[in-house]
């Protein structure tokens, strides 16, 4: 069936699309976290490549091994959040960015085998009974957050790490990036359906023709890789507060994977079974391991993929196996991963932008299943408030607080998540909003 489907046409427009899909929502990560740890150019494109290469095989093995589905094995956004929150936070305690970044390789070693003693001891099921309807509601809630907060940067060309707290809107280049994203969402809305499934693709090379006319060619992580590096980052050293933060990322970063299977349930007319998350935990925990070896941010099944399915309506394995293959090839090319590495990060964010808006329908599709009342709110308005404000608050703040928990308390959406799950399997929340009906 894969083989007679490949010769159809529709089918490379659409791998080419899911190529874009995952070229956008990758390239640009290596290339913050190069730039908050302050790598120079030439180390930074070696990263570019490796996060190609790996990401390329994980989404193959996934789909062919693992779980099977078209979903995006990648960098974790919420993995990426915690890196940018600590390099900001432990730069205002001094911390030398070498010992976060040995640290951080280490603790994502960690959380990698923890990752795969998840699956081959078939944990993933239990831990999936604790992810309820509302705890993955706070959870796509505060990631889209995280993640469009991140993009919006990108869009008005805000610099990443100790530069942001200098720079001011580049107002030409946000102009452009917040044209694309409108014309994105127009294409999606008023378009005709075969149309709208090519959105995304429509945006990115459309915007990088403008951005290229307007501006002139993006070249500045562009050139020559230099060789592969172990822990580019800096070398294994041990930072208690780092540390913990990292194996405790690692455990709710699952909560990707119990997002993306859950959600993509309905879409594939597949019902998640303990073989799905025994193999998926399995080739996420080697991903991550590799990830924490070569000073990549640590790998998830991406939930964008369900609003990325969703938009382009396009549900076939065949385009993803197309893309993903396109993509790993682009990463051991070296001249062709040079090439790509010039498109613009703020199109490539105005674009993720747009994708990512559906987080905040995959929440909402979950809270669907929660029944509140006056009583029971407190369940889900504690953690979305506490770790949406969490998240505004500078840095500094957090310098009176314990150095072993300081890296944790200053995410908000680890700490949101943390008391959904709290709230959420402390009460039987259904009983307390029993009582309002008990009283009347």
């Amino acid at each position: 069936m894969l083989l007679h489907g490949i010769k159809e046409t529709k089918n490379w427009v659409a791998g080419l699309q899911w190529f874009f899909f995952i070229f956008a929502n990758i390239v640009v990560i290596p290339i913050t976290i190069g730039e908050a740890f302050g790598l120079e150019q030439t180390e930074i494109v070696p990263l570019l490549r490796l996060s190609f290469i790996v990401t390329g095989l994980a989404c193959l093995a996934q789909v062919f091994l693992g779980h099977k589905r078209p979903i995006l094995e990648g960098q974790s956004g919420l993995w990426w959040g915690i890196y940018l929150t600590l390099v900001t936070t432990t730069a205002a305690q001094g911390m030398p960015i070498e010992v976060l970044g040995g640290s951080l390789a280490l603790g994502v070693v960690i959380s990698g085998i923890i990752t795969i003693l998840i699956g081959i001891t078939n944990l993933g099921p239990m831990i999936a009974n604790l992810f309820n309807p509302g705890v993955m509601g706070v959870f796509m809630f505060l990631l889209g957050l995280t993640l469009i907060q991140i993009f919006l940067k990108g869009m008005l060309g805000i610099p990443f790490g100790s530069a942001e707290e200098q720079a001011t809107i580049n107002l030409p280049v946000a102009g452009l990036a917040i044209f694309i994203a409108l014309l994105v969402i127009i294409i999606s809305i008023k378009s005709p359906a075969k149309v709208r499934s090519y959105a995304l693709l429509i945006g990115i090379i459309l915007g990088w023709i403008l951005y290229t006319v307007i501006f002139g060619v993006d070249s500045s992580f562009a050139g020559e890789a230099a060789p592969f590096q172990l822990f580019p980052f800096g070398s294994l050293t041990w930072d208690t507060g780092v540390v913990l933060t990292a194996v405790m990322a690692g455990l709710l970063n699952t909560s990707n994977t119990f997002g993306a299977l859950k959600g993509t349930d309905e879409l594939v007319q597949k019902t998640t079974t303990k073989r799905d998350y025994k193999t998926t935990f399995s080739f996420t925990g080697l991903a991550t391991i590799a990830a924490g070896v070569f000073g990549l941010v640590a790998y998830a099944p991406y939930v964008s993929s369900i609003g990325f399915l969703r938009q382009t309506e396009i549900y076939d394995r065949l385009p993803f196996i197309i893309g993903s293959l396109m993509f790993f090839m682009m990463g051991v090319i070296e001249p062709v991963g040079s090439f790509f590495s010039t498109l613009p990060l703020s199109i490539g964010s105005a674009v993720l932008f747009v994708a990512y808006l559906q987080l905040f329908n995959s929440s909402i599709d979950f809270l669907k299943g929660v029944s509140f009342n006056t009583l029971n709110v407190y369940r889900t308005a504690i953690p979305l408030f506490v770790g949406t404000v969490i998240m505004t608050l500078p840095a500094t703040y957090f310098e009176s607080i314990p150095a072993f928990v300081r890296p944790f308390m200053s995410n908000g959406l680890l700490v949101g998540i943390i008391l959904a799950l709290i709230l959420e399997n402390m009460l039987n929340w259904d009983r307390v909003g029993a009582t309002i009906k008990e009283r009347q």
